[in-house]
């Protein structure tokens, strides 16, 4: 074949692929978490089946067990990163048991506040059995073994009525496969890892919004509303900056700007001046970056230490003290996806903060405040079902069609019992993260409008 026709041949495909995505016209109960029409992906091709669109079902035994009669409590279990068995560098950075404490926190406040109107149904104490998960960590490797035996202990030792927890998408996916085999609702209050629900297990509900929410709107901002064109993106060498990067990636296709490249390094790191230098050599308008806040934080002080300029985008994991701390004066302009607004205007929200405030002698920040909800949303099922683990699963389904408002806003659960409520940008402003949300944005991701 002639060369210039090769040439022409690899132009013409080029341009298809650099092209947006083309809007096609979709059923809004065909349309999946909220996925804007731009974004849904391989748009221009009419798929054989959609998937994640029918509500999940548990069709067995289970219902038909009798409540018992010898409890002296109910007792809800709990795994979260609580404290340390080994060093760092084998266990993962403070930030998770750092988030751990949160999610404790915002757990017994839950079950003190049941407690003190009654307990379960006004006849026995709700009590929570707490777990640790190390989380650890050799060479990028996830040692699954001693998490999975405090999942099972919880079942089958503890005798709880269901499981709530944990952070990290490596020990969550065993939690819940673990969970599907012993038949025991979770409820998941900090993993945002997309593919979570995606498992199609029916006993798993997340009553917080996902990696892939907060990269669609994090996308639709930089480009639509910032005008960036060339990003490159540096995350952290794991599951969680894998996953996130990943789905900032295909957002980025589907609107026309591919990713320029992607860095990686490992948790922990402290010299970022390689993958800087390719940046600094790169014609970048913006990075985004998607680790711990206090990798993050050393990141965006080396990037100005070097005279480089680009906005730097942020996963949600930043919006803490210690990456304002850390960064000083160069987080200014830091964004970061953030999967709820806590700023509302809302009674539930203020009157929370002062009782949490009152209890543990500092403000709730997300964790808290998503746990928090989700032992509620727990309680709340237990006390309509039962003690019946099915019925429990049941009463937690519910939850689709009869949305629960909880202090993080109204919580309403797509078909795989993810959370696809309202999101938000939390924005670096005079040294203190601003909360932008889709409304104040001008960005709607959510279908989701409260009455």
């Amino acid at each position: 074949m002639d060369k210039k026709y090769i040439i022409l041949i690899a132009s013409i495909l080029i341009f298809l692929i650099s092209l947006p995505a083309i809007s096609q016209v979709i059923d809004e109960k065909e349309r999946y978490a909220n996925t804007p029409d731009e974004l849904i992906p391989y748009v221009r091709q009419e798929p054989y089946r959609r998937y994640f669109i029918v509500p999940l079902e548990y069709t067995g035994p289970g219902r038909e067990k009798p409540e018992p009669t010898d409890l002296d409590a109910v007792k809800i279990g709990l795994i979260a990163p609580e404290y340390r068995l080994v060093p760092p560098g084998v266990s993962m950075e403070d930030q998770y048991f750092e988030m751990g404490r949160h999610i404790i926190q915002g757990a017994v406040l839950a079950v003190e506040e049941a407690n003190a109107r009654g307990g379960y149904r006004g006849k026995l104490p709700y009590k929570l059995i707490k777990r640790n998960d190390p989380v650890l960590e050799v060479k990028d490797s996830w040692l699954w073994g001693p998490f999975s035996n405090q999942v099972v202990d919880l079942a089958y030792e503890d005798k709880v009525w269901a499981i709530v927890g944990t952070i990290g998408g490596e020990n969550s996916h065993i939690l819940i496969r673990i969970c599907l085999k012993i038949e025991i609702p979770v409820v998941n209050v900090a993993d945002t890892d997309p593919t979570f629900p995606e498992t199609k297990i029916p006993w798993v509900f997340r009553p917080i919004a996902d990696d892939r929410l907060q990269c669609y709107l994090l996308a639709k901002y930089a480009y639509e509303k910032m005008g960036y064109n060339r990003i490159a993106a540096i995350r952290v060498n794991g599951r969680y900056g894998r996953v996130g990067i990943k789905e900032f990636r295909e957002a980025s296709r589907r609107l026309g700007h591919p990713l320029l490249f992607e860095l990686r390094y490992n948790y922990g790191q402290t010299d970022f001046s390689k993958h800087l230098q390719r940046i600094k050599n790169a014609p970048v308008d913006a990075v985004i970056t998607w680790g711990n806040a206090e990798d993050s934080a050393r990141l965006i002080k080396q990037m100005r230490a070097m005279g480089l300029k680009q906005p730097l985008l942020a996963s949600d994991r930043i919006v803490c003290e210690k990456f304002l701390k850390i960064a000083g004066a160069d987080a200014e302009g830091v964004v970061a996806a953030y999967p709820w607004d806590p700023t509302r205007d809302d009674p539930r929200l203020v009157s929370f903060k002062k009782r949490y405030q009152k209890r543990f002698g500092e403000p709730p920040e997300t964790y808290a405040a998503h746990s928090y909800d989700g032992v509620n949303m727990l309680i709340q099922a237990i006390e309509k079902a039962g003690l019946n683990r099915a019925k429990i699963r049941d009463a937690l389904d519910g939850f689709r069609t009869n949305i629960y408002h909880g202090v993080t806003g109204y919580i309403p659960l797509n078909d795989v019992y993810c959370d696809v409520g309202p999101i938000a940008l939390a924005i670096v402003e005079n040294g203190k993260f601003v909360f932008r949300s889709e409304g104040k944005l001008g960005i709607r991701l959510s279908k989701f409008s409260e009455k």
